[in-house]
């Protein structure tokens, strides 16, 4: 009996070290990851909340746009903190007007979806366009979804099927997403700005 009871003692203990166990900061590149994984908001959930304030000051204070597109999403979706959607979207905005694709990209389904805010498809393009022109492959890919769906100006039309036909994607699951989605928005565009877009390097008149 004393043998199980030291047994049990020796398992919660590990159990209680295992909770309490102090979680390090996420660096920039495990953020972007977690970022365009779409697990960011489980990381932080699954670390107990024990990071909250060091979110919260790398973004509120240093300022540092990956902390602000996280700590605006803790806020938007009330994840280990009570949800503040008007501070969450100002933090985004601010994450992308310092450049932030991410930030950029999730501001855009926002308004293509309609969530917290009107939905208003031609503003997601206006959010979306720069990270496209910046190189970011998801900013391109959802670009050229919105175009396809009609959104924007069609004079864009050509410039977003470049960037996105030229690209080079991680895998095949990946290229046959943008094929698709090249497909759509070929159909909106003559045969000759196809083609043409579909050239390394794009001359327009």
């Amino acid at each position: 009996m004393l043998r199980i009871s030291l047994l049990l003692l020796s398992v919660i203990s590990a159990n209680v070290f295992a909770v309490t166990e102090a979680v390090d900061i996420y660096g920039d590149q495990q953020l972007i990851s977690l970022i365009r994984s779409n697990q960011y908001l489980q990381r932080v959930k699954a670390d107990d909340c024990q990071l909250v304030q060091d979110i919260e000051a790398r973004a509120e204070v240093l300022q540092q746009p990956m902390y602000q597109f996280l700590w605006g999403e803790m806020l938007n979706n009330g994840v280990c903190v009570k949800a503040h959607p008007s501070r969450g979207m100002a933090l985004l905005q601010t994450s992308a007007e310092q450049g932030s694709a991410e930030a950029m990209v999730k501001l855009a389904d926002y308004y293509y979806r309609g969530k917290l805010v009107v939905k208003d498809p031609n503003r997601a393009v206006q959010y979306v366009l720069p990270a496209a022109a910046n190189g970011d492959l998801s900013a391109k890919m959802t670009l050229v979804r919105l175009f396809g769906e009609g959104y924007g100006s069609p004079a864009d039309y050509e410039l977003g099927y470049h960037w996105l036909y030229n690209s080079i994607f991680d895998d095949d699951a990946q290229q046959k997403k943008a094929s698709s989605l090249l497909q759509m928005l070929a159909a909106k565009m003559p045969a000759s700005i196809v083609a043409r877009a579909q050239q390394p390097q794009l001359y327009t008149r």
